[in-house]
């Protein structure tokens, strides 16, 4: 498979394709949740969000938006080469959050104990040929 552009519709359909075949409810615990990480200084100038929807441990969307932003539960911050980074499993995103890099809106308690939960994704999503 060719790289495919992070963040394009292909790369977002490779994601969720990924991401529903290769965790189940069970290793999702069930959650149900919604996250929007919001990427400043994309390469393009322009201000991006990926927006994560799951239910009982679902995922039920996964998308690219930009302005107007959806309500989510959590709402994380930063840089796109943070992100690009997180995303080619090169830095963790508790790691990441903890040092500063990222910014967090929502339970810092309920996020934390989800950090793992979103580990395990952003190791499906590092295994996508990219171009940053």
């Amino acid at each position: 498979m060719p790289a495919l552009k992070y963040l394009s519709s292909e790369w977002t359909a490779e994601a969720e394709k990924r991401l529903r075949s290769q965790l189940s409810p069970e290793s999702m615990k069930n959650m149900t949740s919604s996250m929007l990480t919001v990427y400043h200084n994309c390469p393009d100038g322009q201000e991006r969000a990926l927006y994560y929807k799951i239910e009982n441990g679902i995922f039920t969307d996964i998308s690219v938006r930009q302005a107007p932003l959806p309500e989510a539960e959590f709402i994380i911050s930063g840089d796109y080469d943070t992100f690009a980074k997180i995303s080619r499993a090169e830095l963790g995103s508790r790691s990441a959050l903890m040092s500063g890099k990222l910014r967090l809106t929502g339970n810092m308690v309920k996020a934390l104990s989800l950090a793992s939960i979103v580990d395990r994704f952003n190791k499906i999503l590092s295994e996508i040929s990219c171009e940053y």
